[in-house]
């Protein structure tokens, strides 16, 4: 079996000069922790994981509220919290490499690259998805 056959190929990205705070919203309105991160260009610069965002609003608002978090994040723009290192893997590589890569590394995501182009996301949730599968 091939990465292709598990990823999900509707991924959603965020511009690097987007703010956390839209970021954030994405992420909770689709129910996703990950959003590779694209430049004007539309070339993979990083990802974004919920963990990233809420991560960093912790460290800079220590001892205050939901409300002074969420100003944070309005000020906050994606560059700033992403991870710039990418793990990416490729549609045509067997799951077993995906699942040692993702153990390895301890990642729950990898971007799945076709040449440079994002073809999909694949998560913890796929594999979990197919196991789950009659």
């Amino acid at each position: 079996m091939k990465v292709r056959d598990l990823m999900s190929t509707q991924v959603h990205t965020i511009g690097r000069n987007d703010k956390a705070s839209a970021a954030d919203v994405v992420m909770e309105t689709q129910r996703i922790r990950h959003l590779p991160v694209v430049d004007d260009d539309g070339e993979l610069v990083g990802i974004l994981s919920r963990r990233d965002v809420f991560r960093t609003a912790l460290k800079r608002t220590l001892g205050y509220g939901e409300a002074a978090q969420d100003r944070l994040l309005g000020m906050l723009l994606v560059k700033e919290v992403m991870t710039n290192e990418v793990e990416t893997i490729s549609p045509d590589a067997p799951i077993a490499e995906a699942a040692r890569r993702m153990l390895e590394r301890k990642i729950s995501a990898l971007v799945v690259v076709d040449g440079s182009r994002i073809a999909g996301m694949l998560t913890e949730s796929d594999f979990v998805r197919h196991a789950a599968k009659p």
